[in-house]
């Protein structure tokens, strides 16, 4: 049985730990509005457990967070937290939790050399995909935190939408 009521994304949320880095890249060089910022937020007192009751992290964990939007859509939350079990290794995508946050453009090749020529970290490719995907064409990066993002770009449609294709 679906979820009740589901009807899109809402937004991506994830953790940096410099927030006024991220804010420089996902504004500078990516595009994005900034929208606006939270807190910070703490519970500090002993018992008070509302940080682990409700975000499943240490109950002494400070967070502030900021919300930008990307490509007029998109919104992405933006956490930075300092709290006493903090682990700070970006998970690879192989990794259980691995994530990236994937961005449409519509010339592949002119983000790639806007992103070189900002000094981000580009990965290899681009790489044309196959199969249900063909028409897709895709490349990584990494943010200056060690993030993984991705651009795609389909101009033309994927095979899946396009032509019905389901499997290679």
């Amino acid at each position: 049985m679906p979820l009740p009521g589901l009807r899109r994304a809402d937004h991506i949320g994830f953790t940096v730990p410099d927030l006024d880095q991220a804010h420089r890249f996902l504004v500078d060089v990516l595009g994005c509005d900034y929208l606006y910022s939270l807190g910070p937020f703490r519970h500090p007192a002993e018992g008070d457990d509302w940080m682990a009751t409700h975000l499943a992290v240490h109950p002494r964990a400070e967070m502030r967070n900021r919300f930008f939007r990307c490509g007029g859509e998109t919104l992405l939350e933006v956490f930075q937290y300092d709290a006493p079990d903090q682990r700070d290794t970006p998970p690879r995508n192989s990794d259980v939790g691995g994530h990236h946050v994937a961005l449409y453009v519509d010339d592949l090749d002119a983000a790639i050399e806007h992103l070189k020529s900002a000094g981000v970290e580009v990965l290899d490719g681009p790489t044309a995909s196959k199969g249900p995907a063909a028409g897709n064409r895709w490349i990584y990066f990494l943010s200056p935190w060690g993030m993984q993002f991705e651009l795609v770009s389909y101009p033309n449609g994927k095979a899946f939408d396009t032509e019905g294709v389901r499997d290679a």
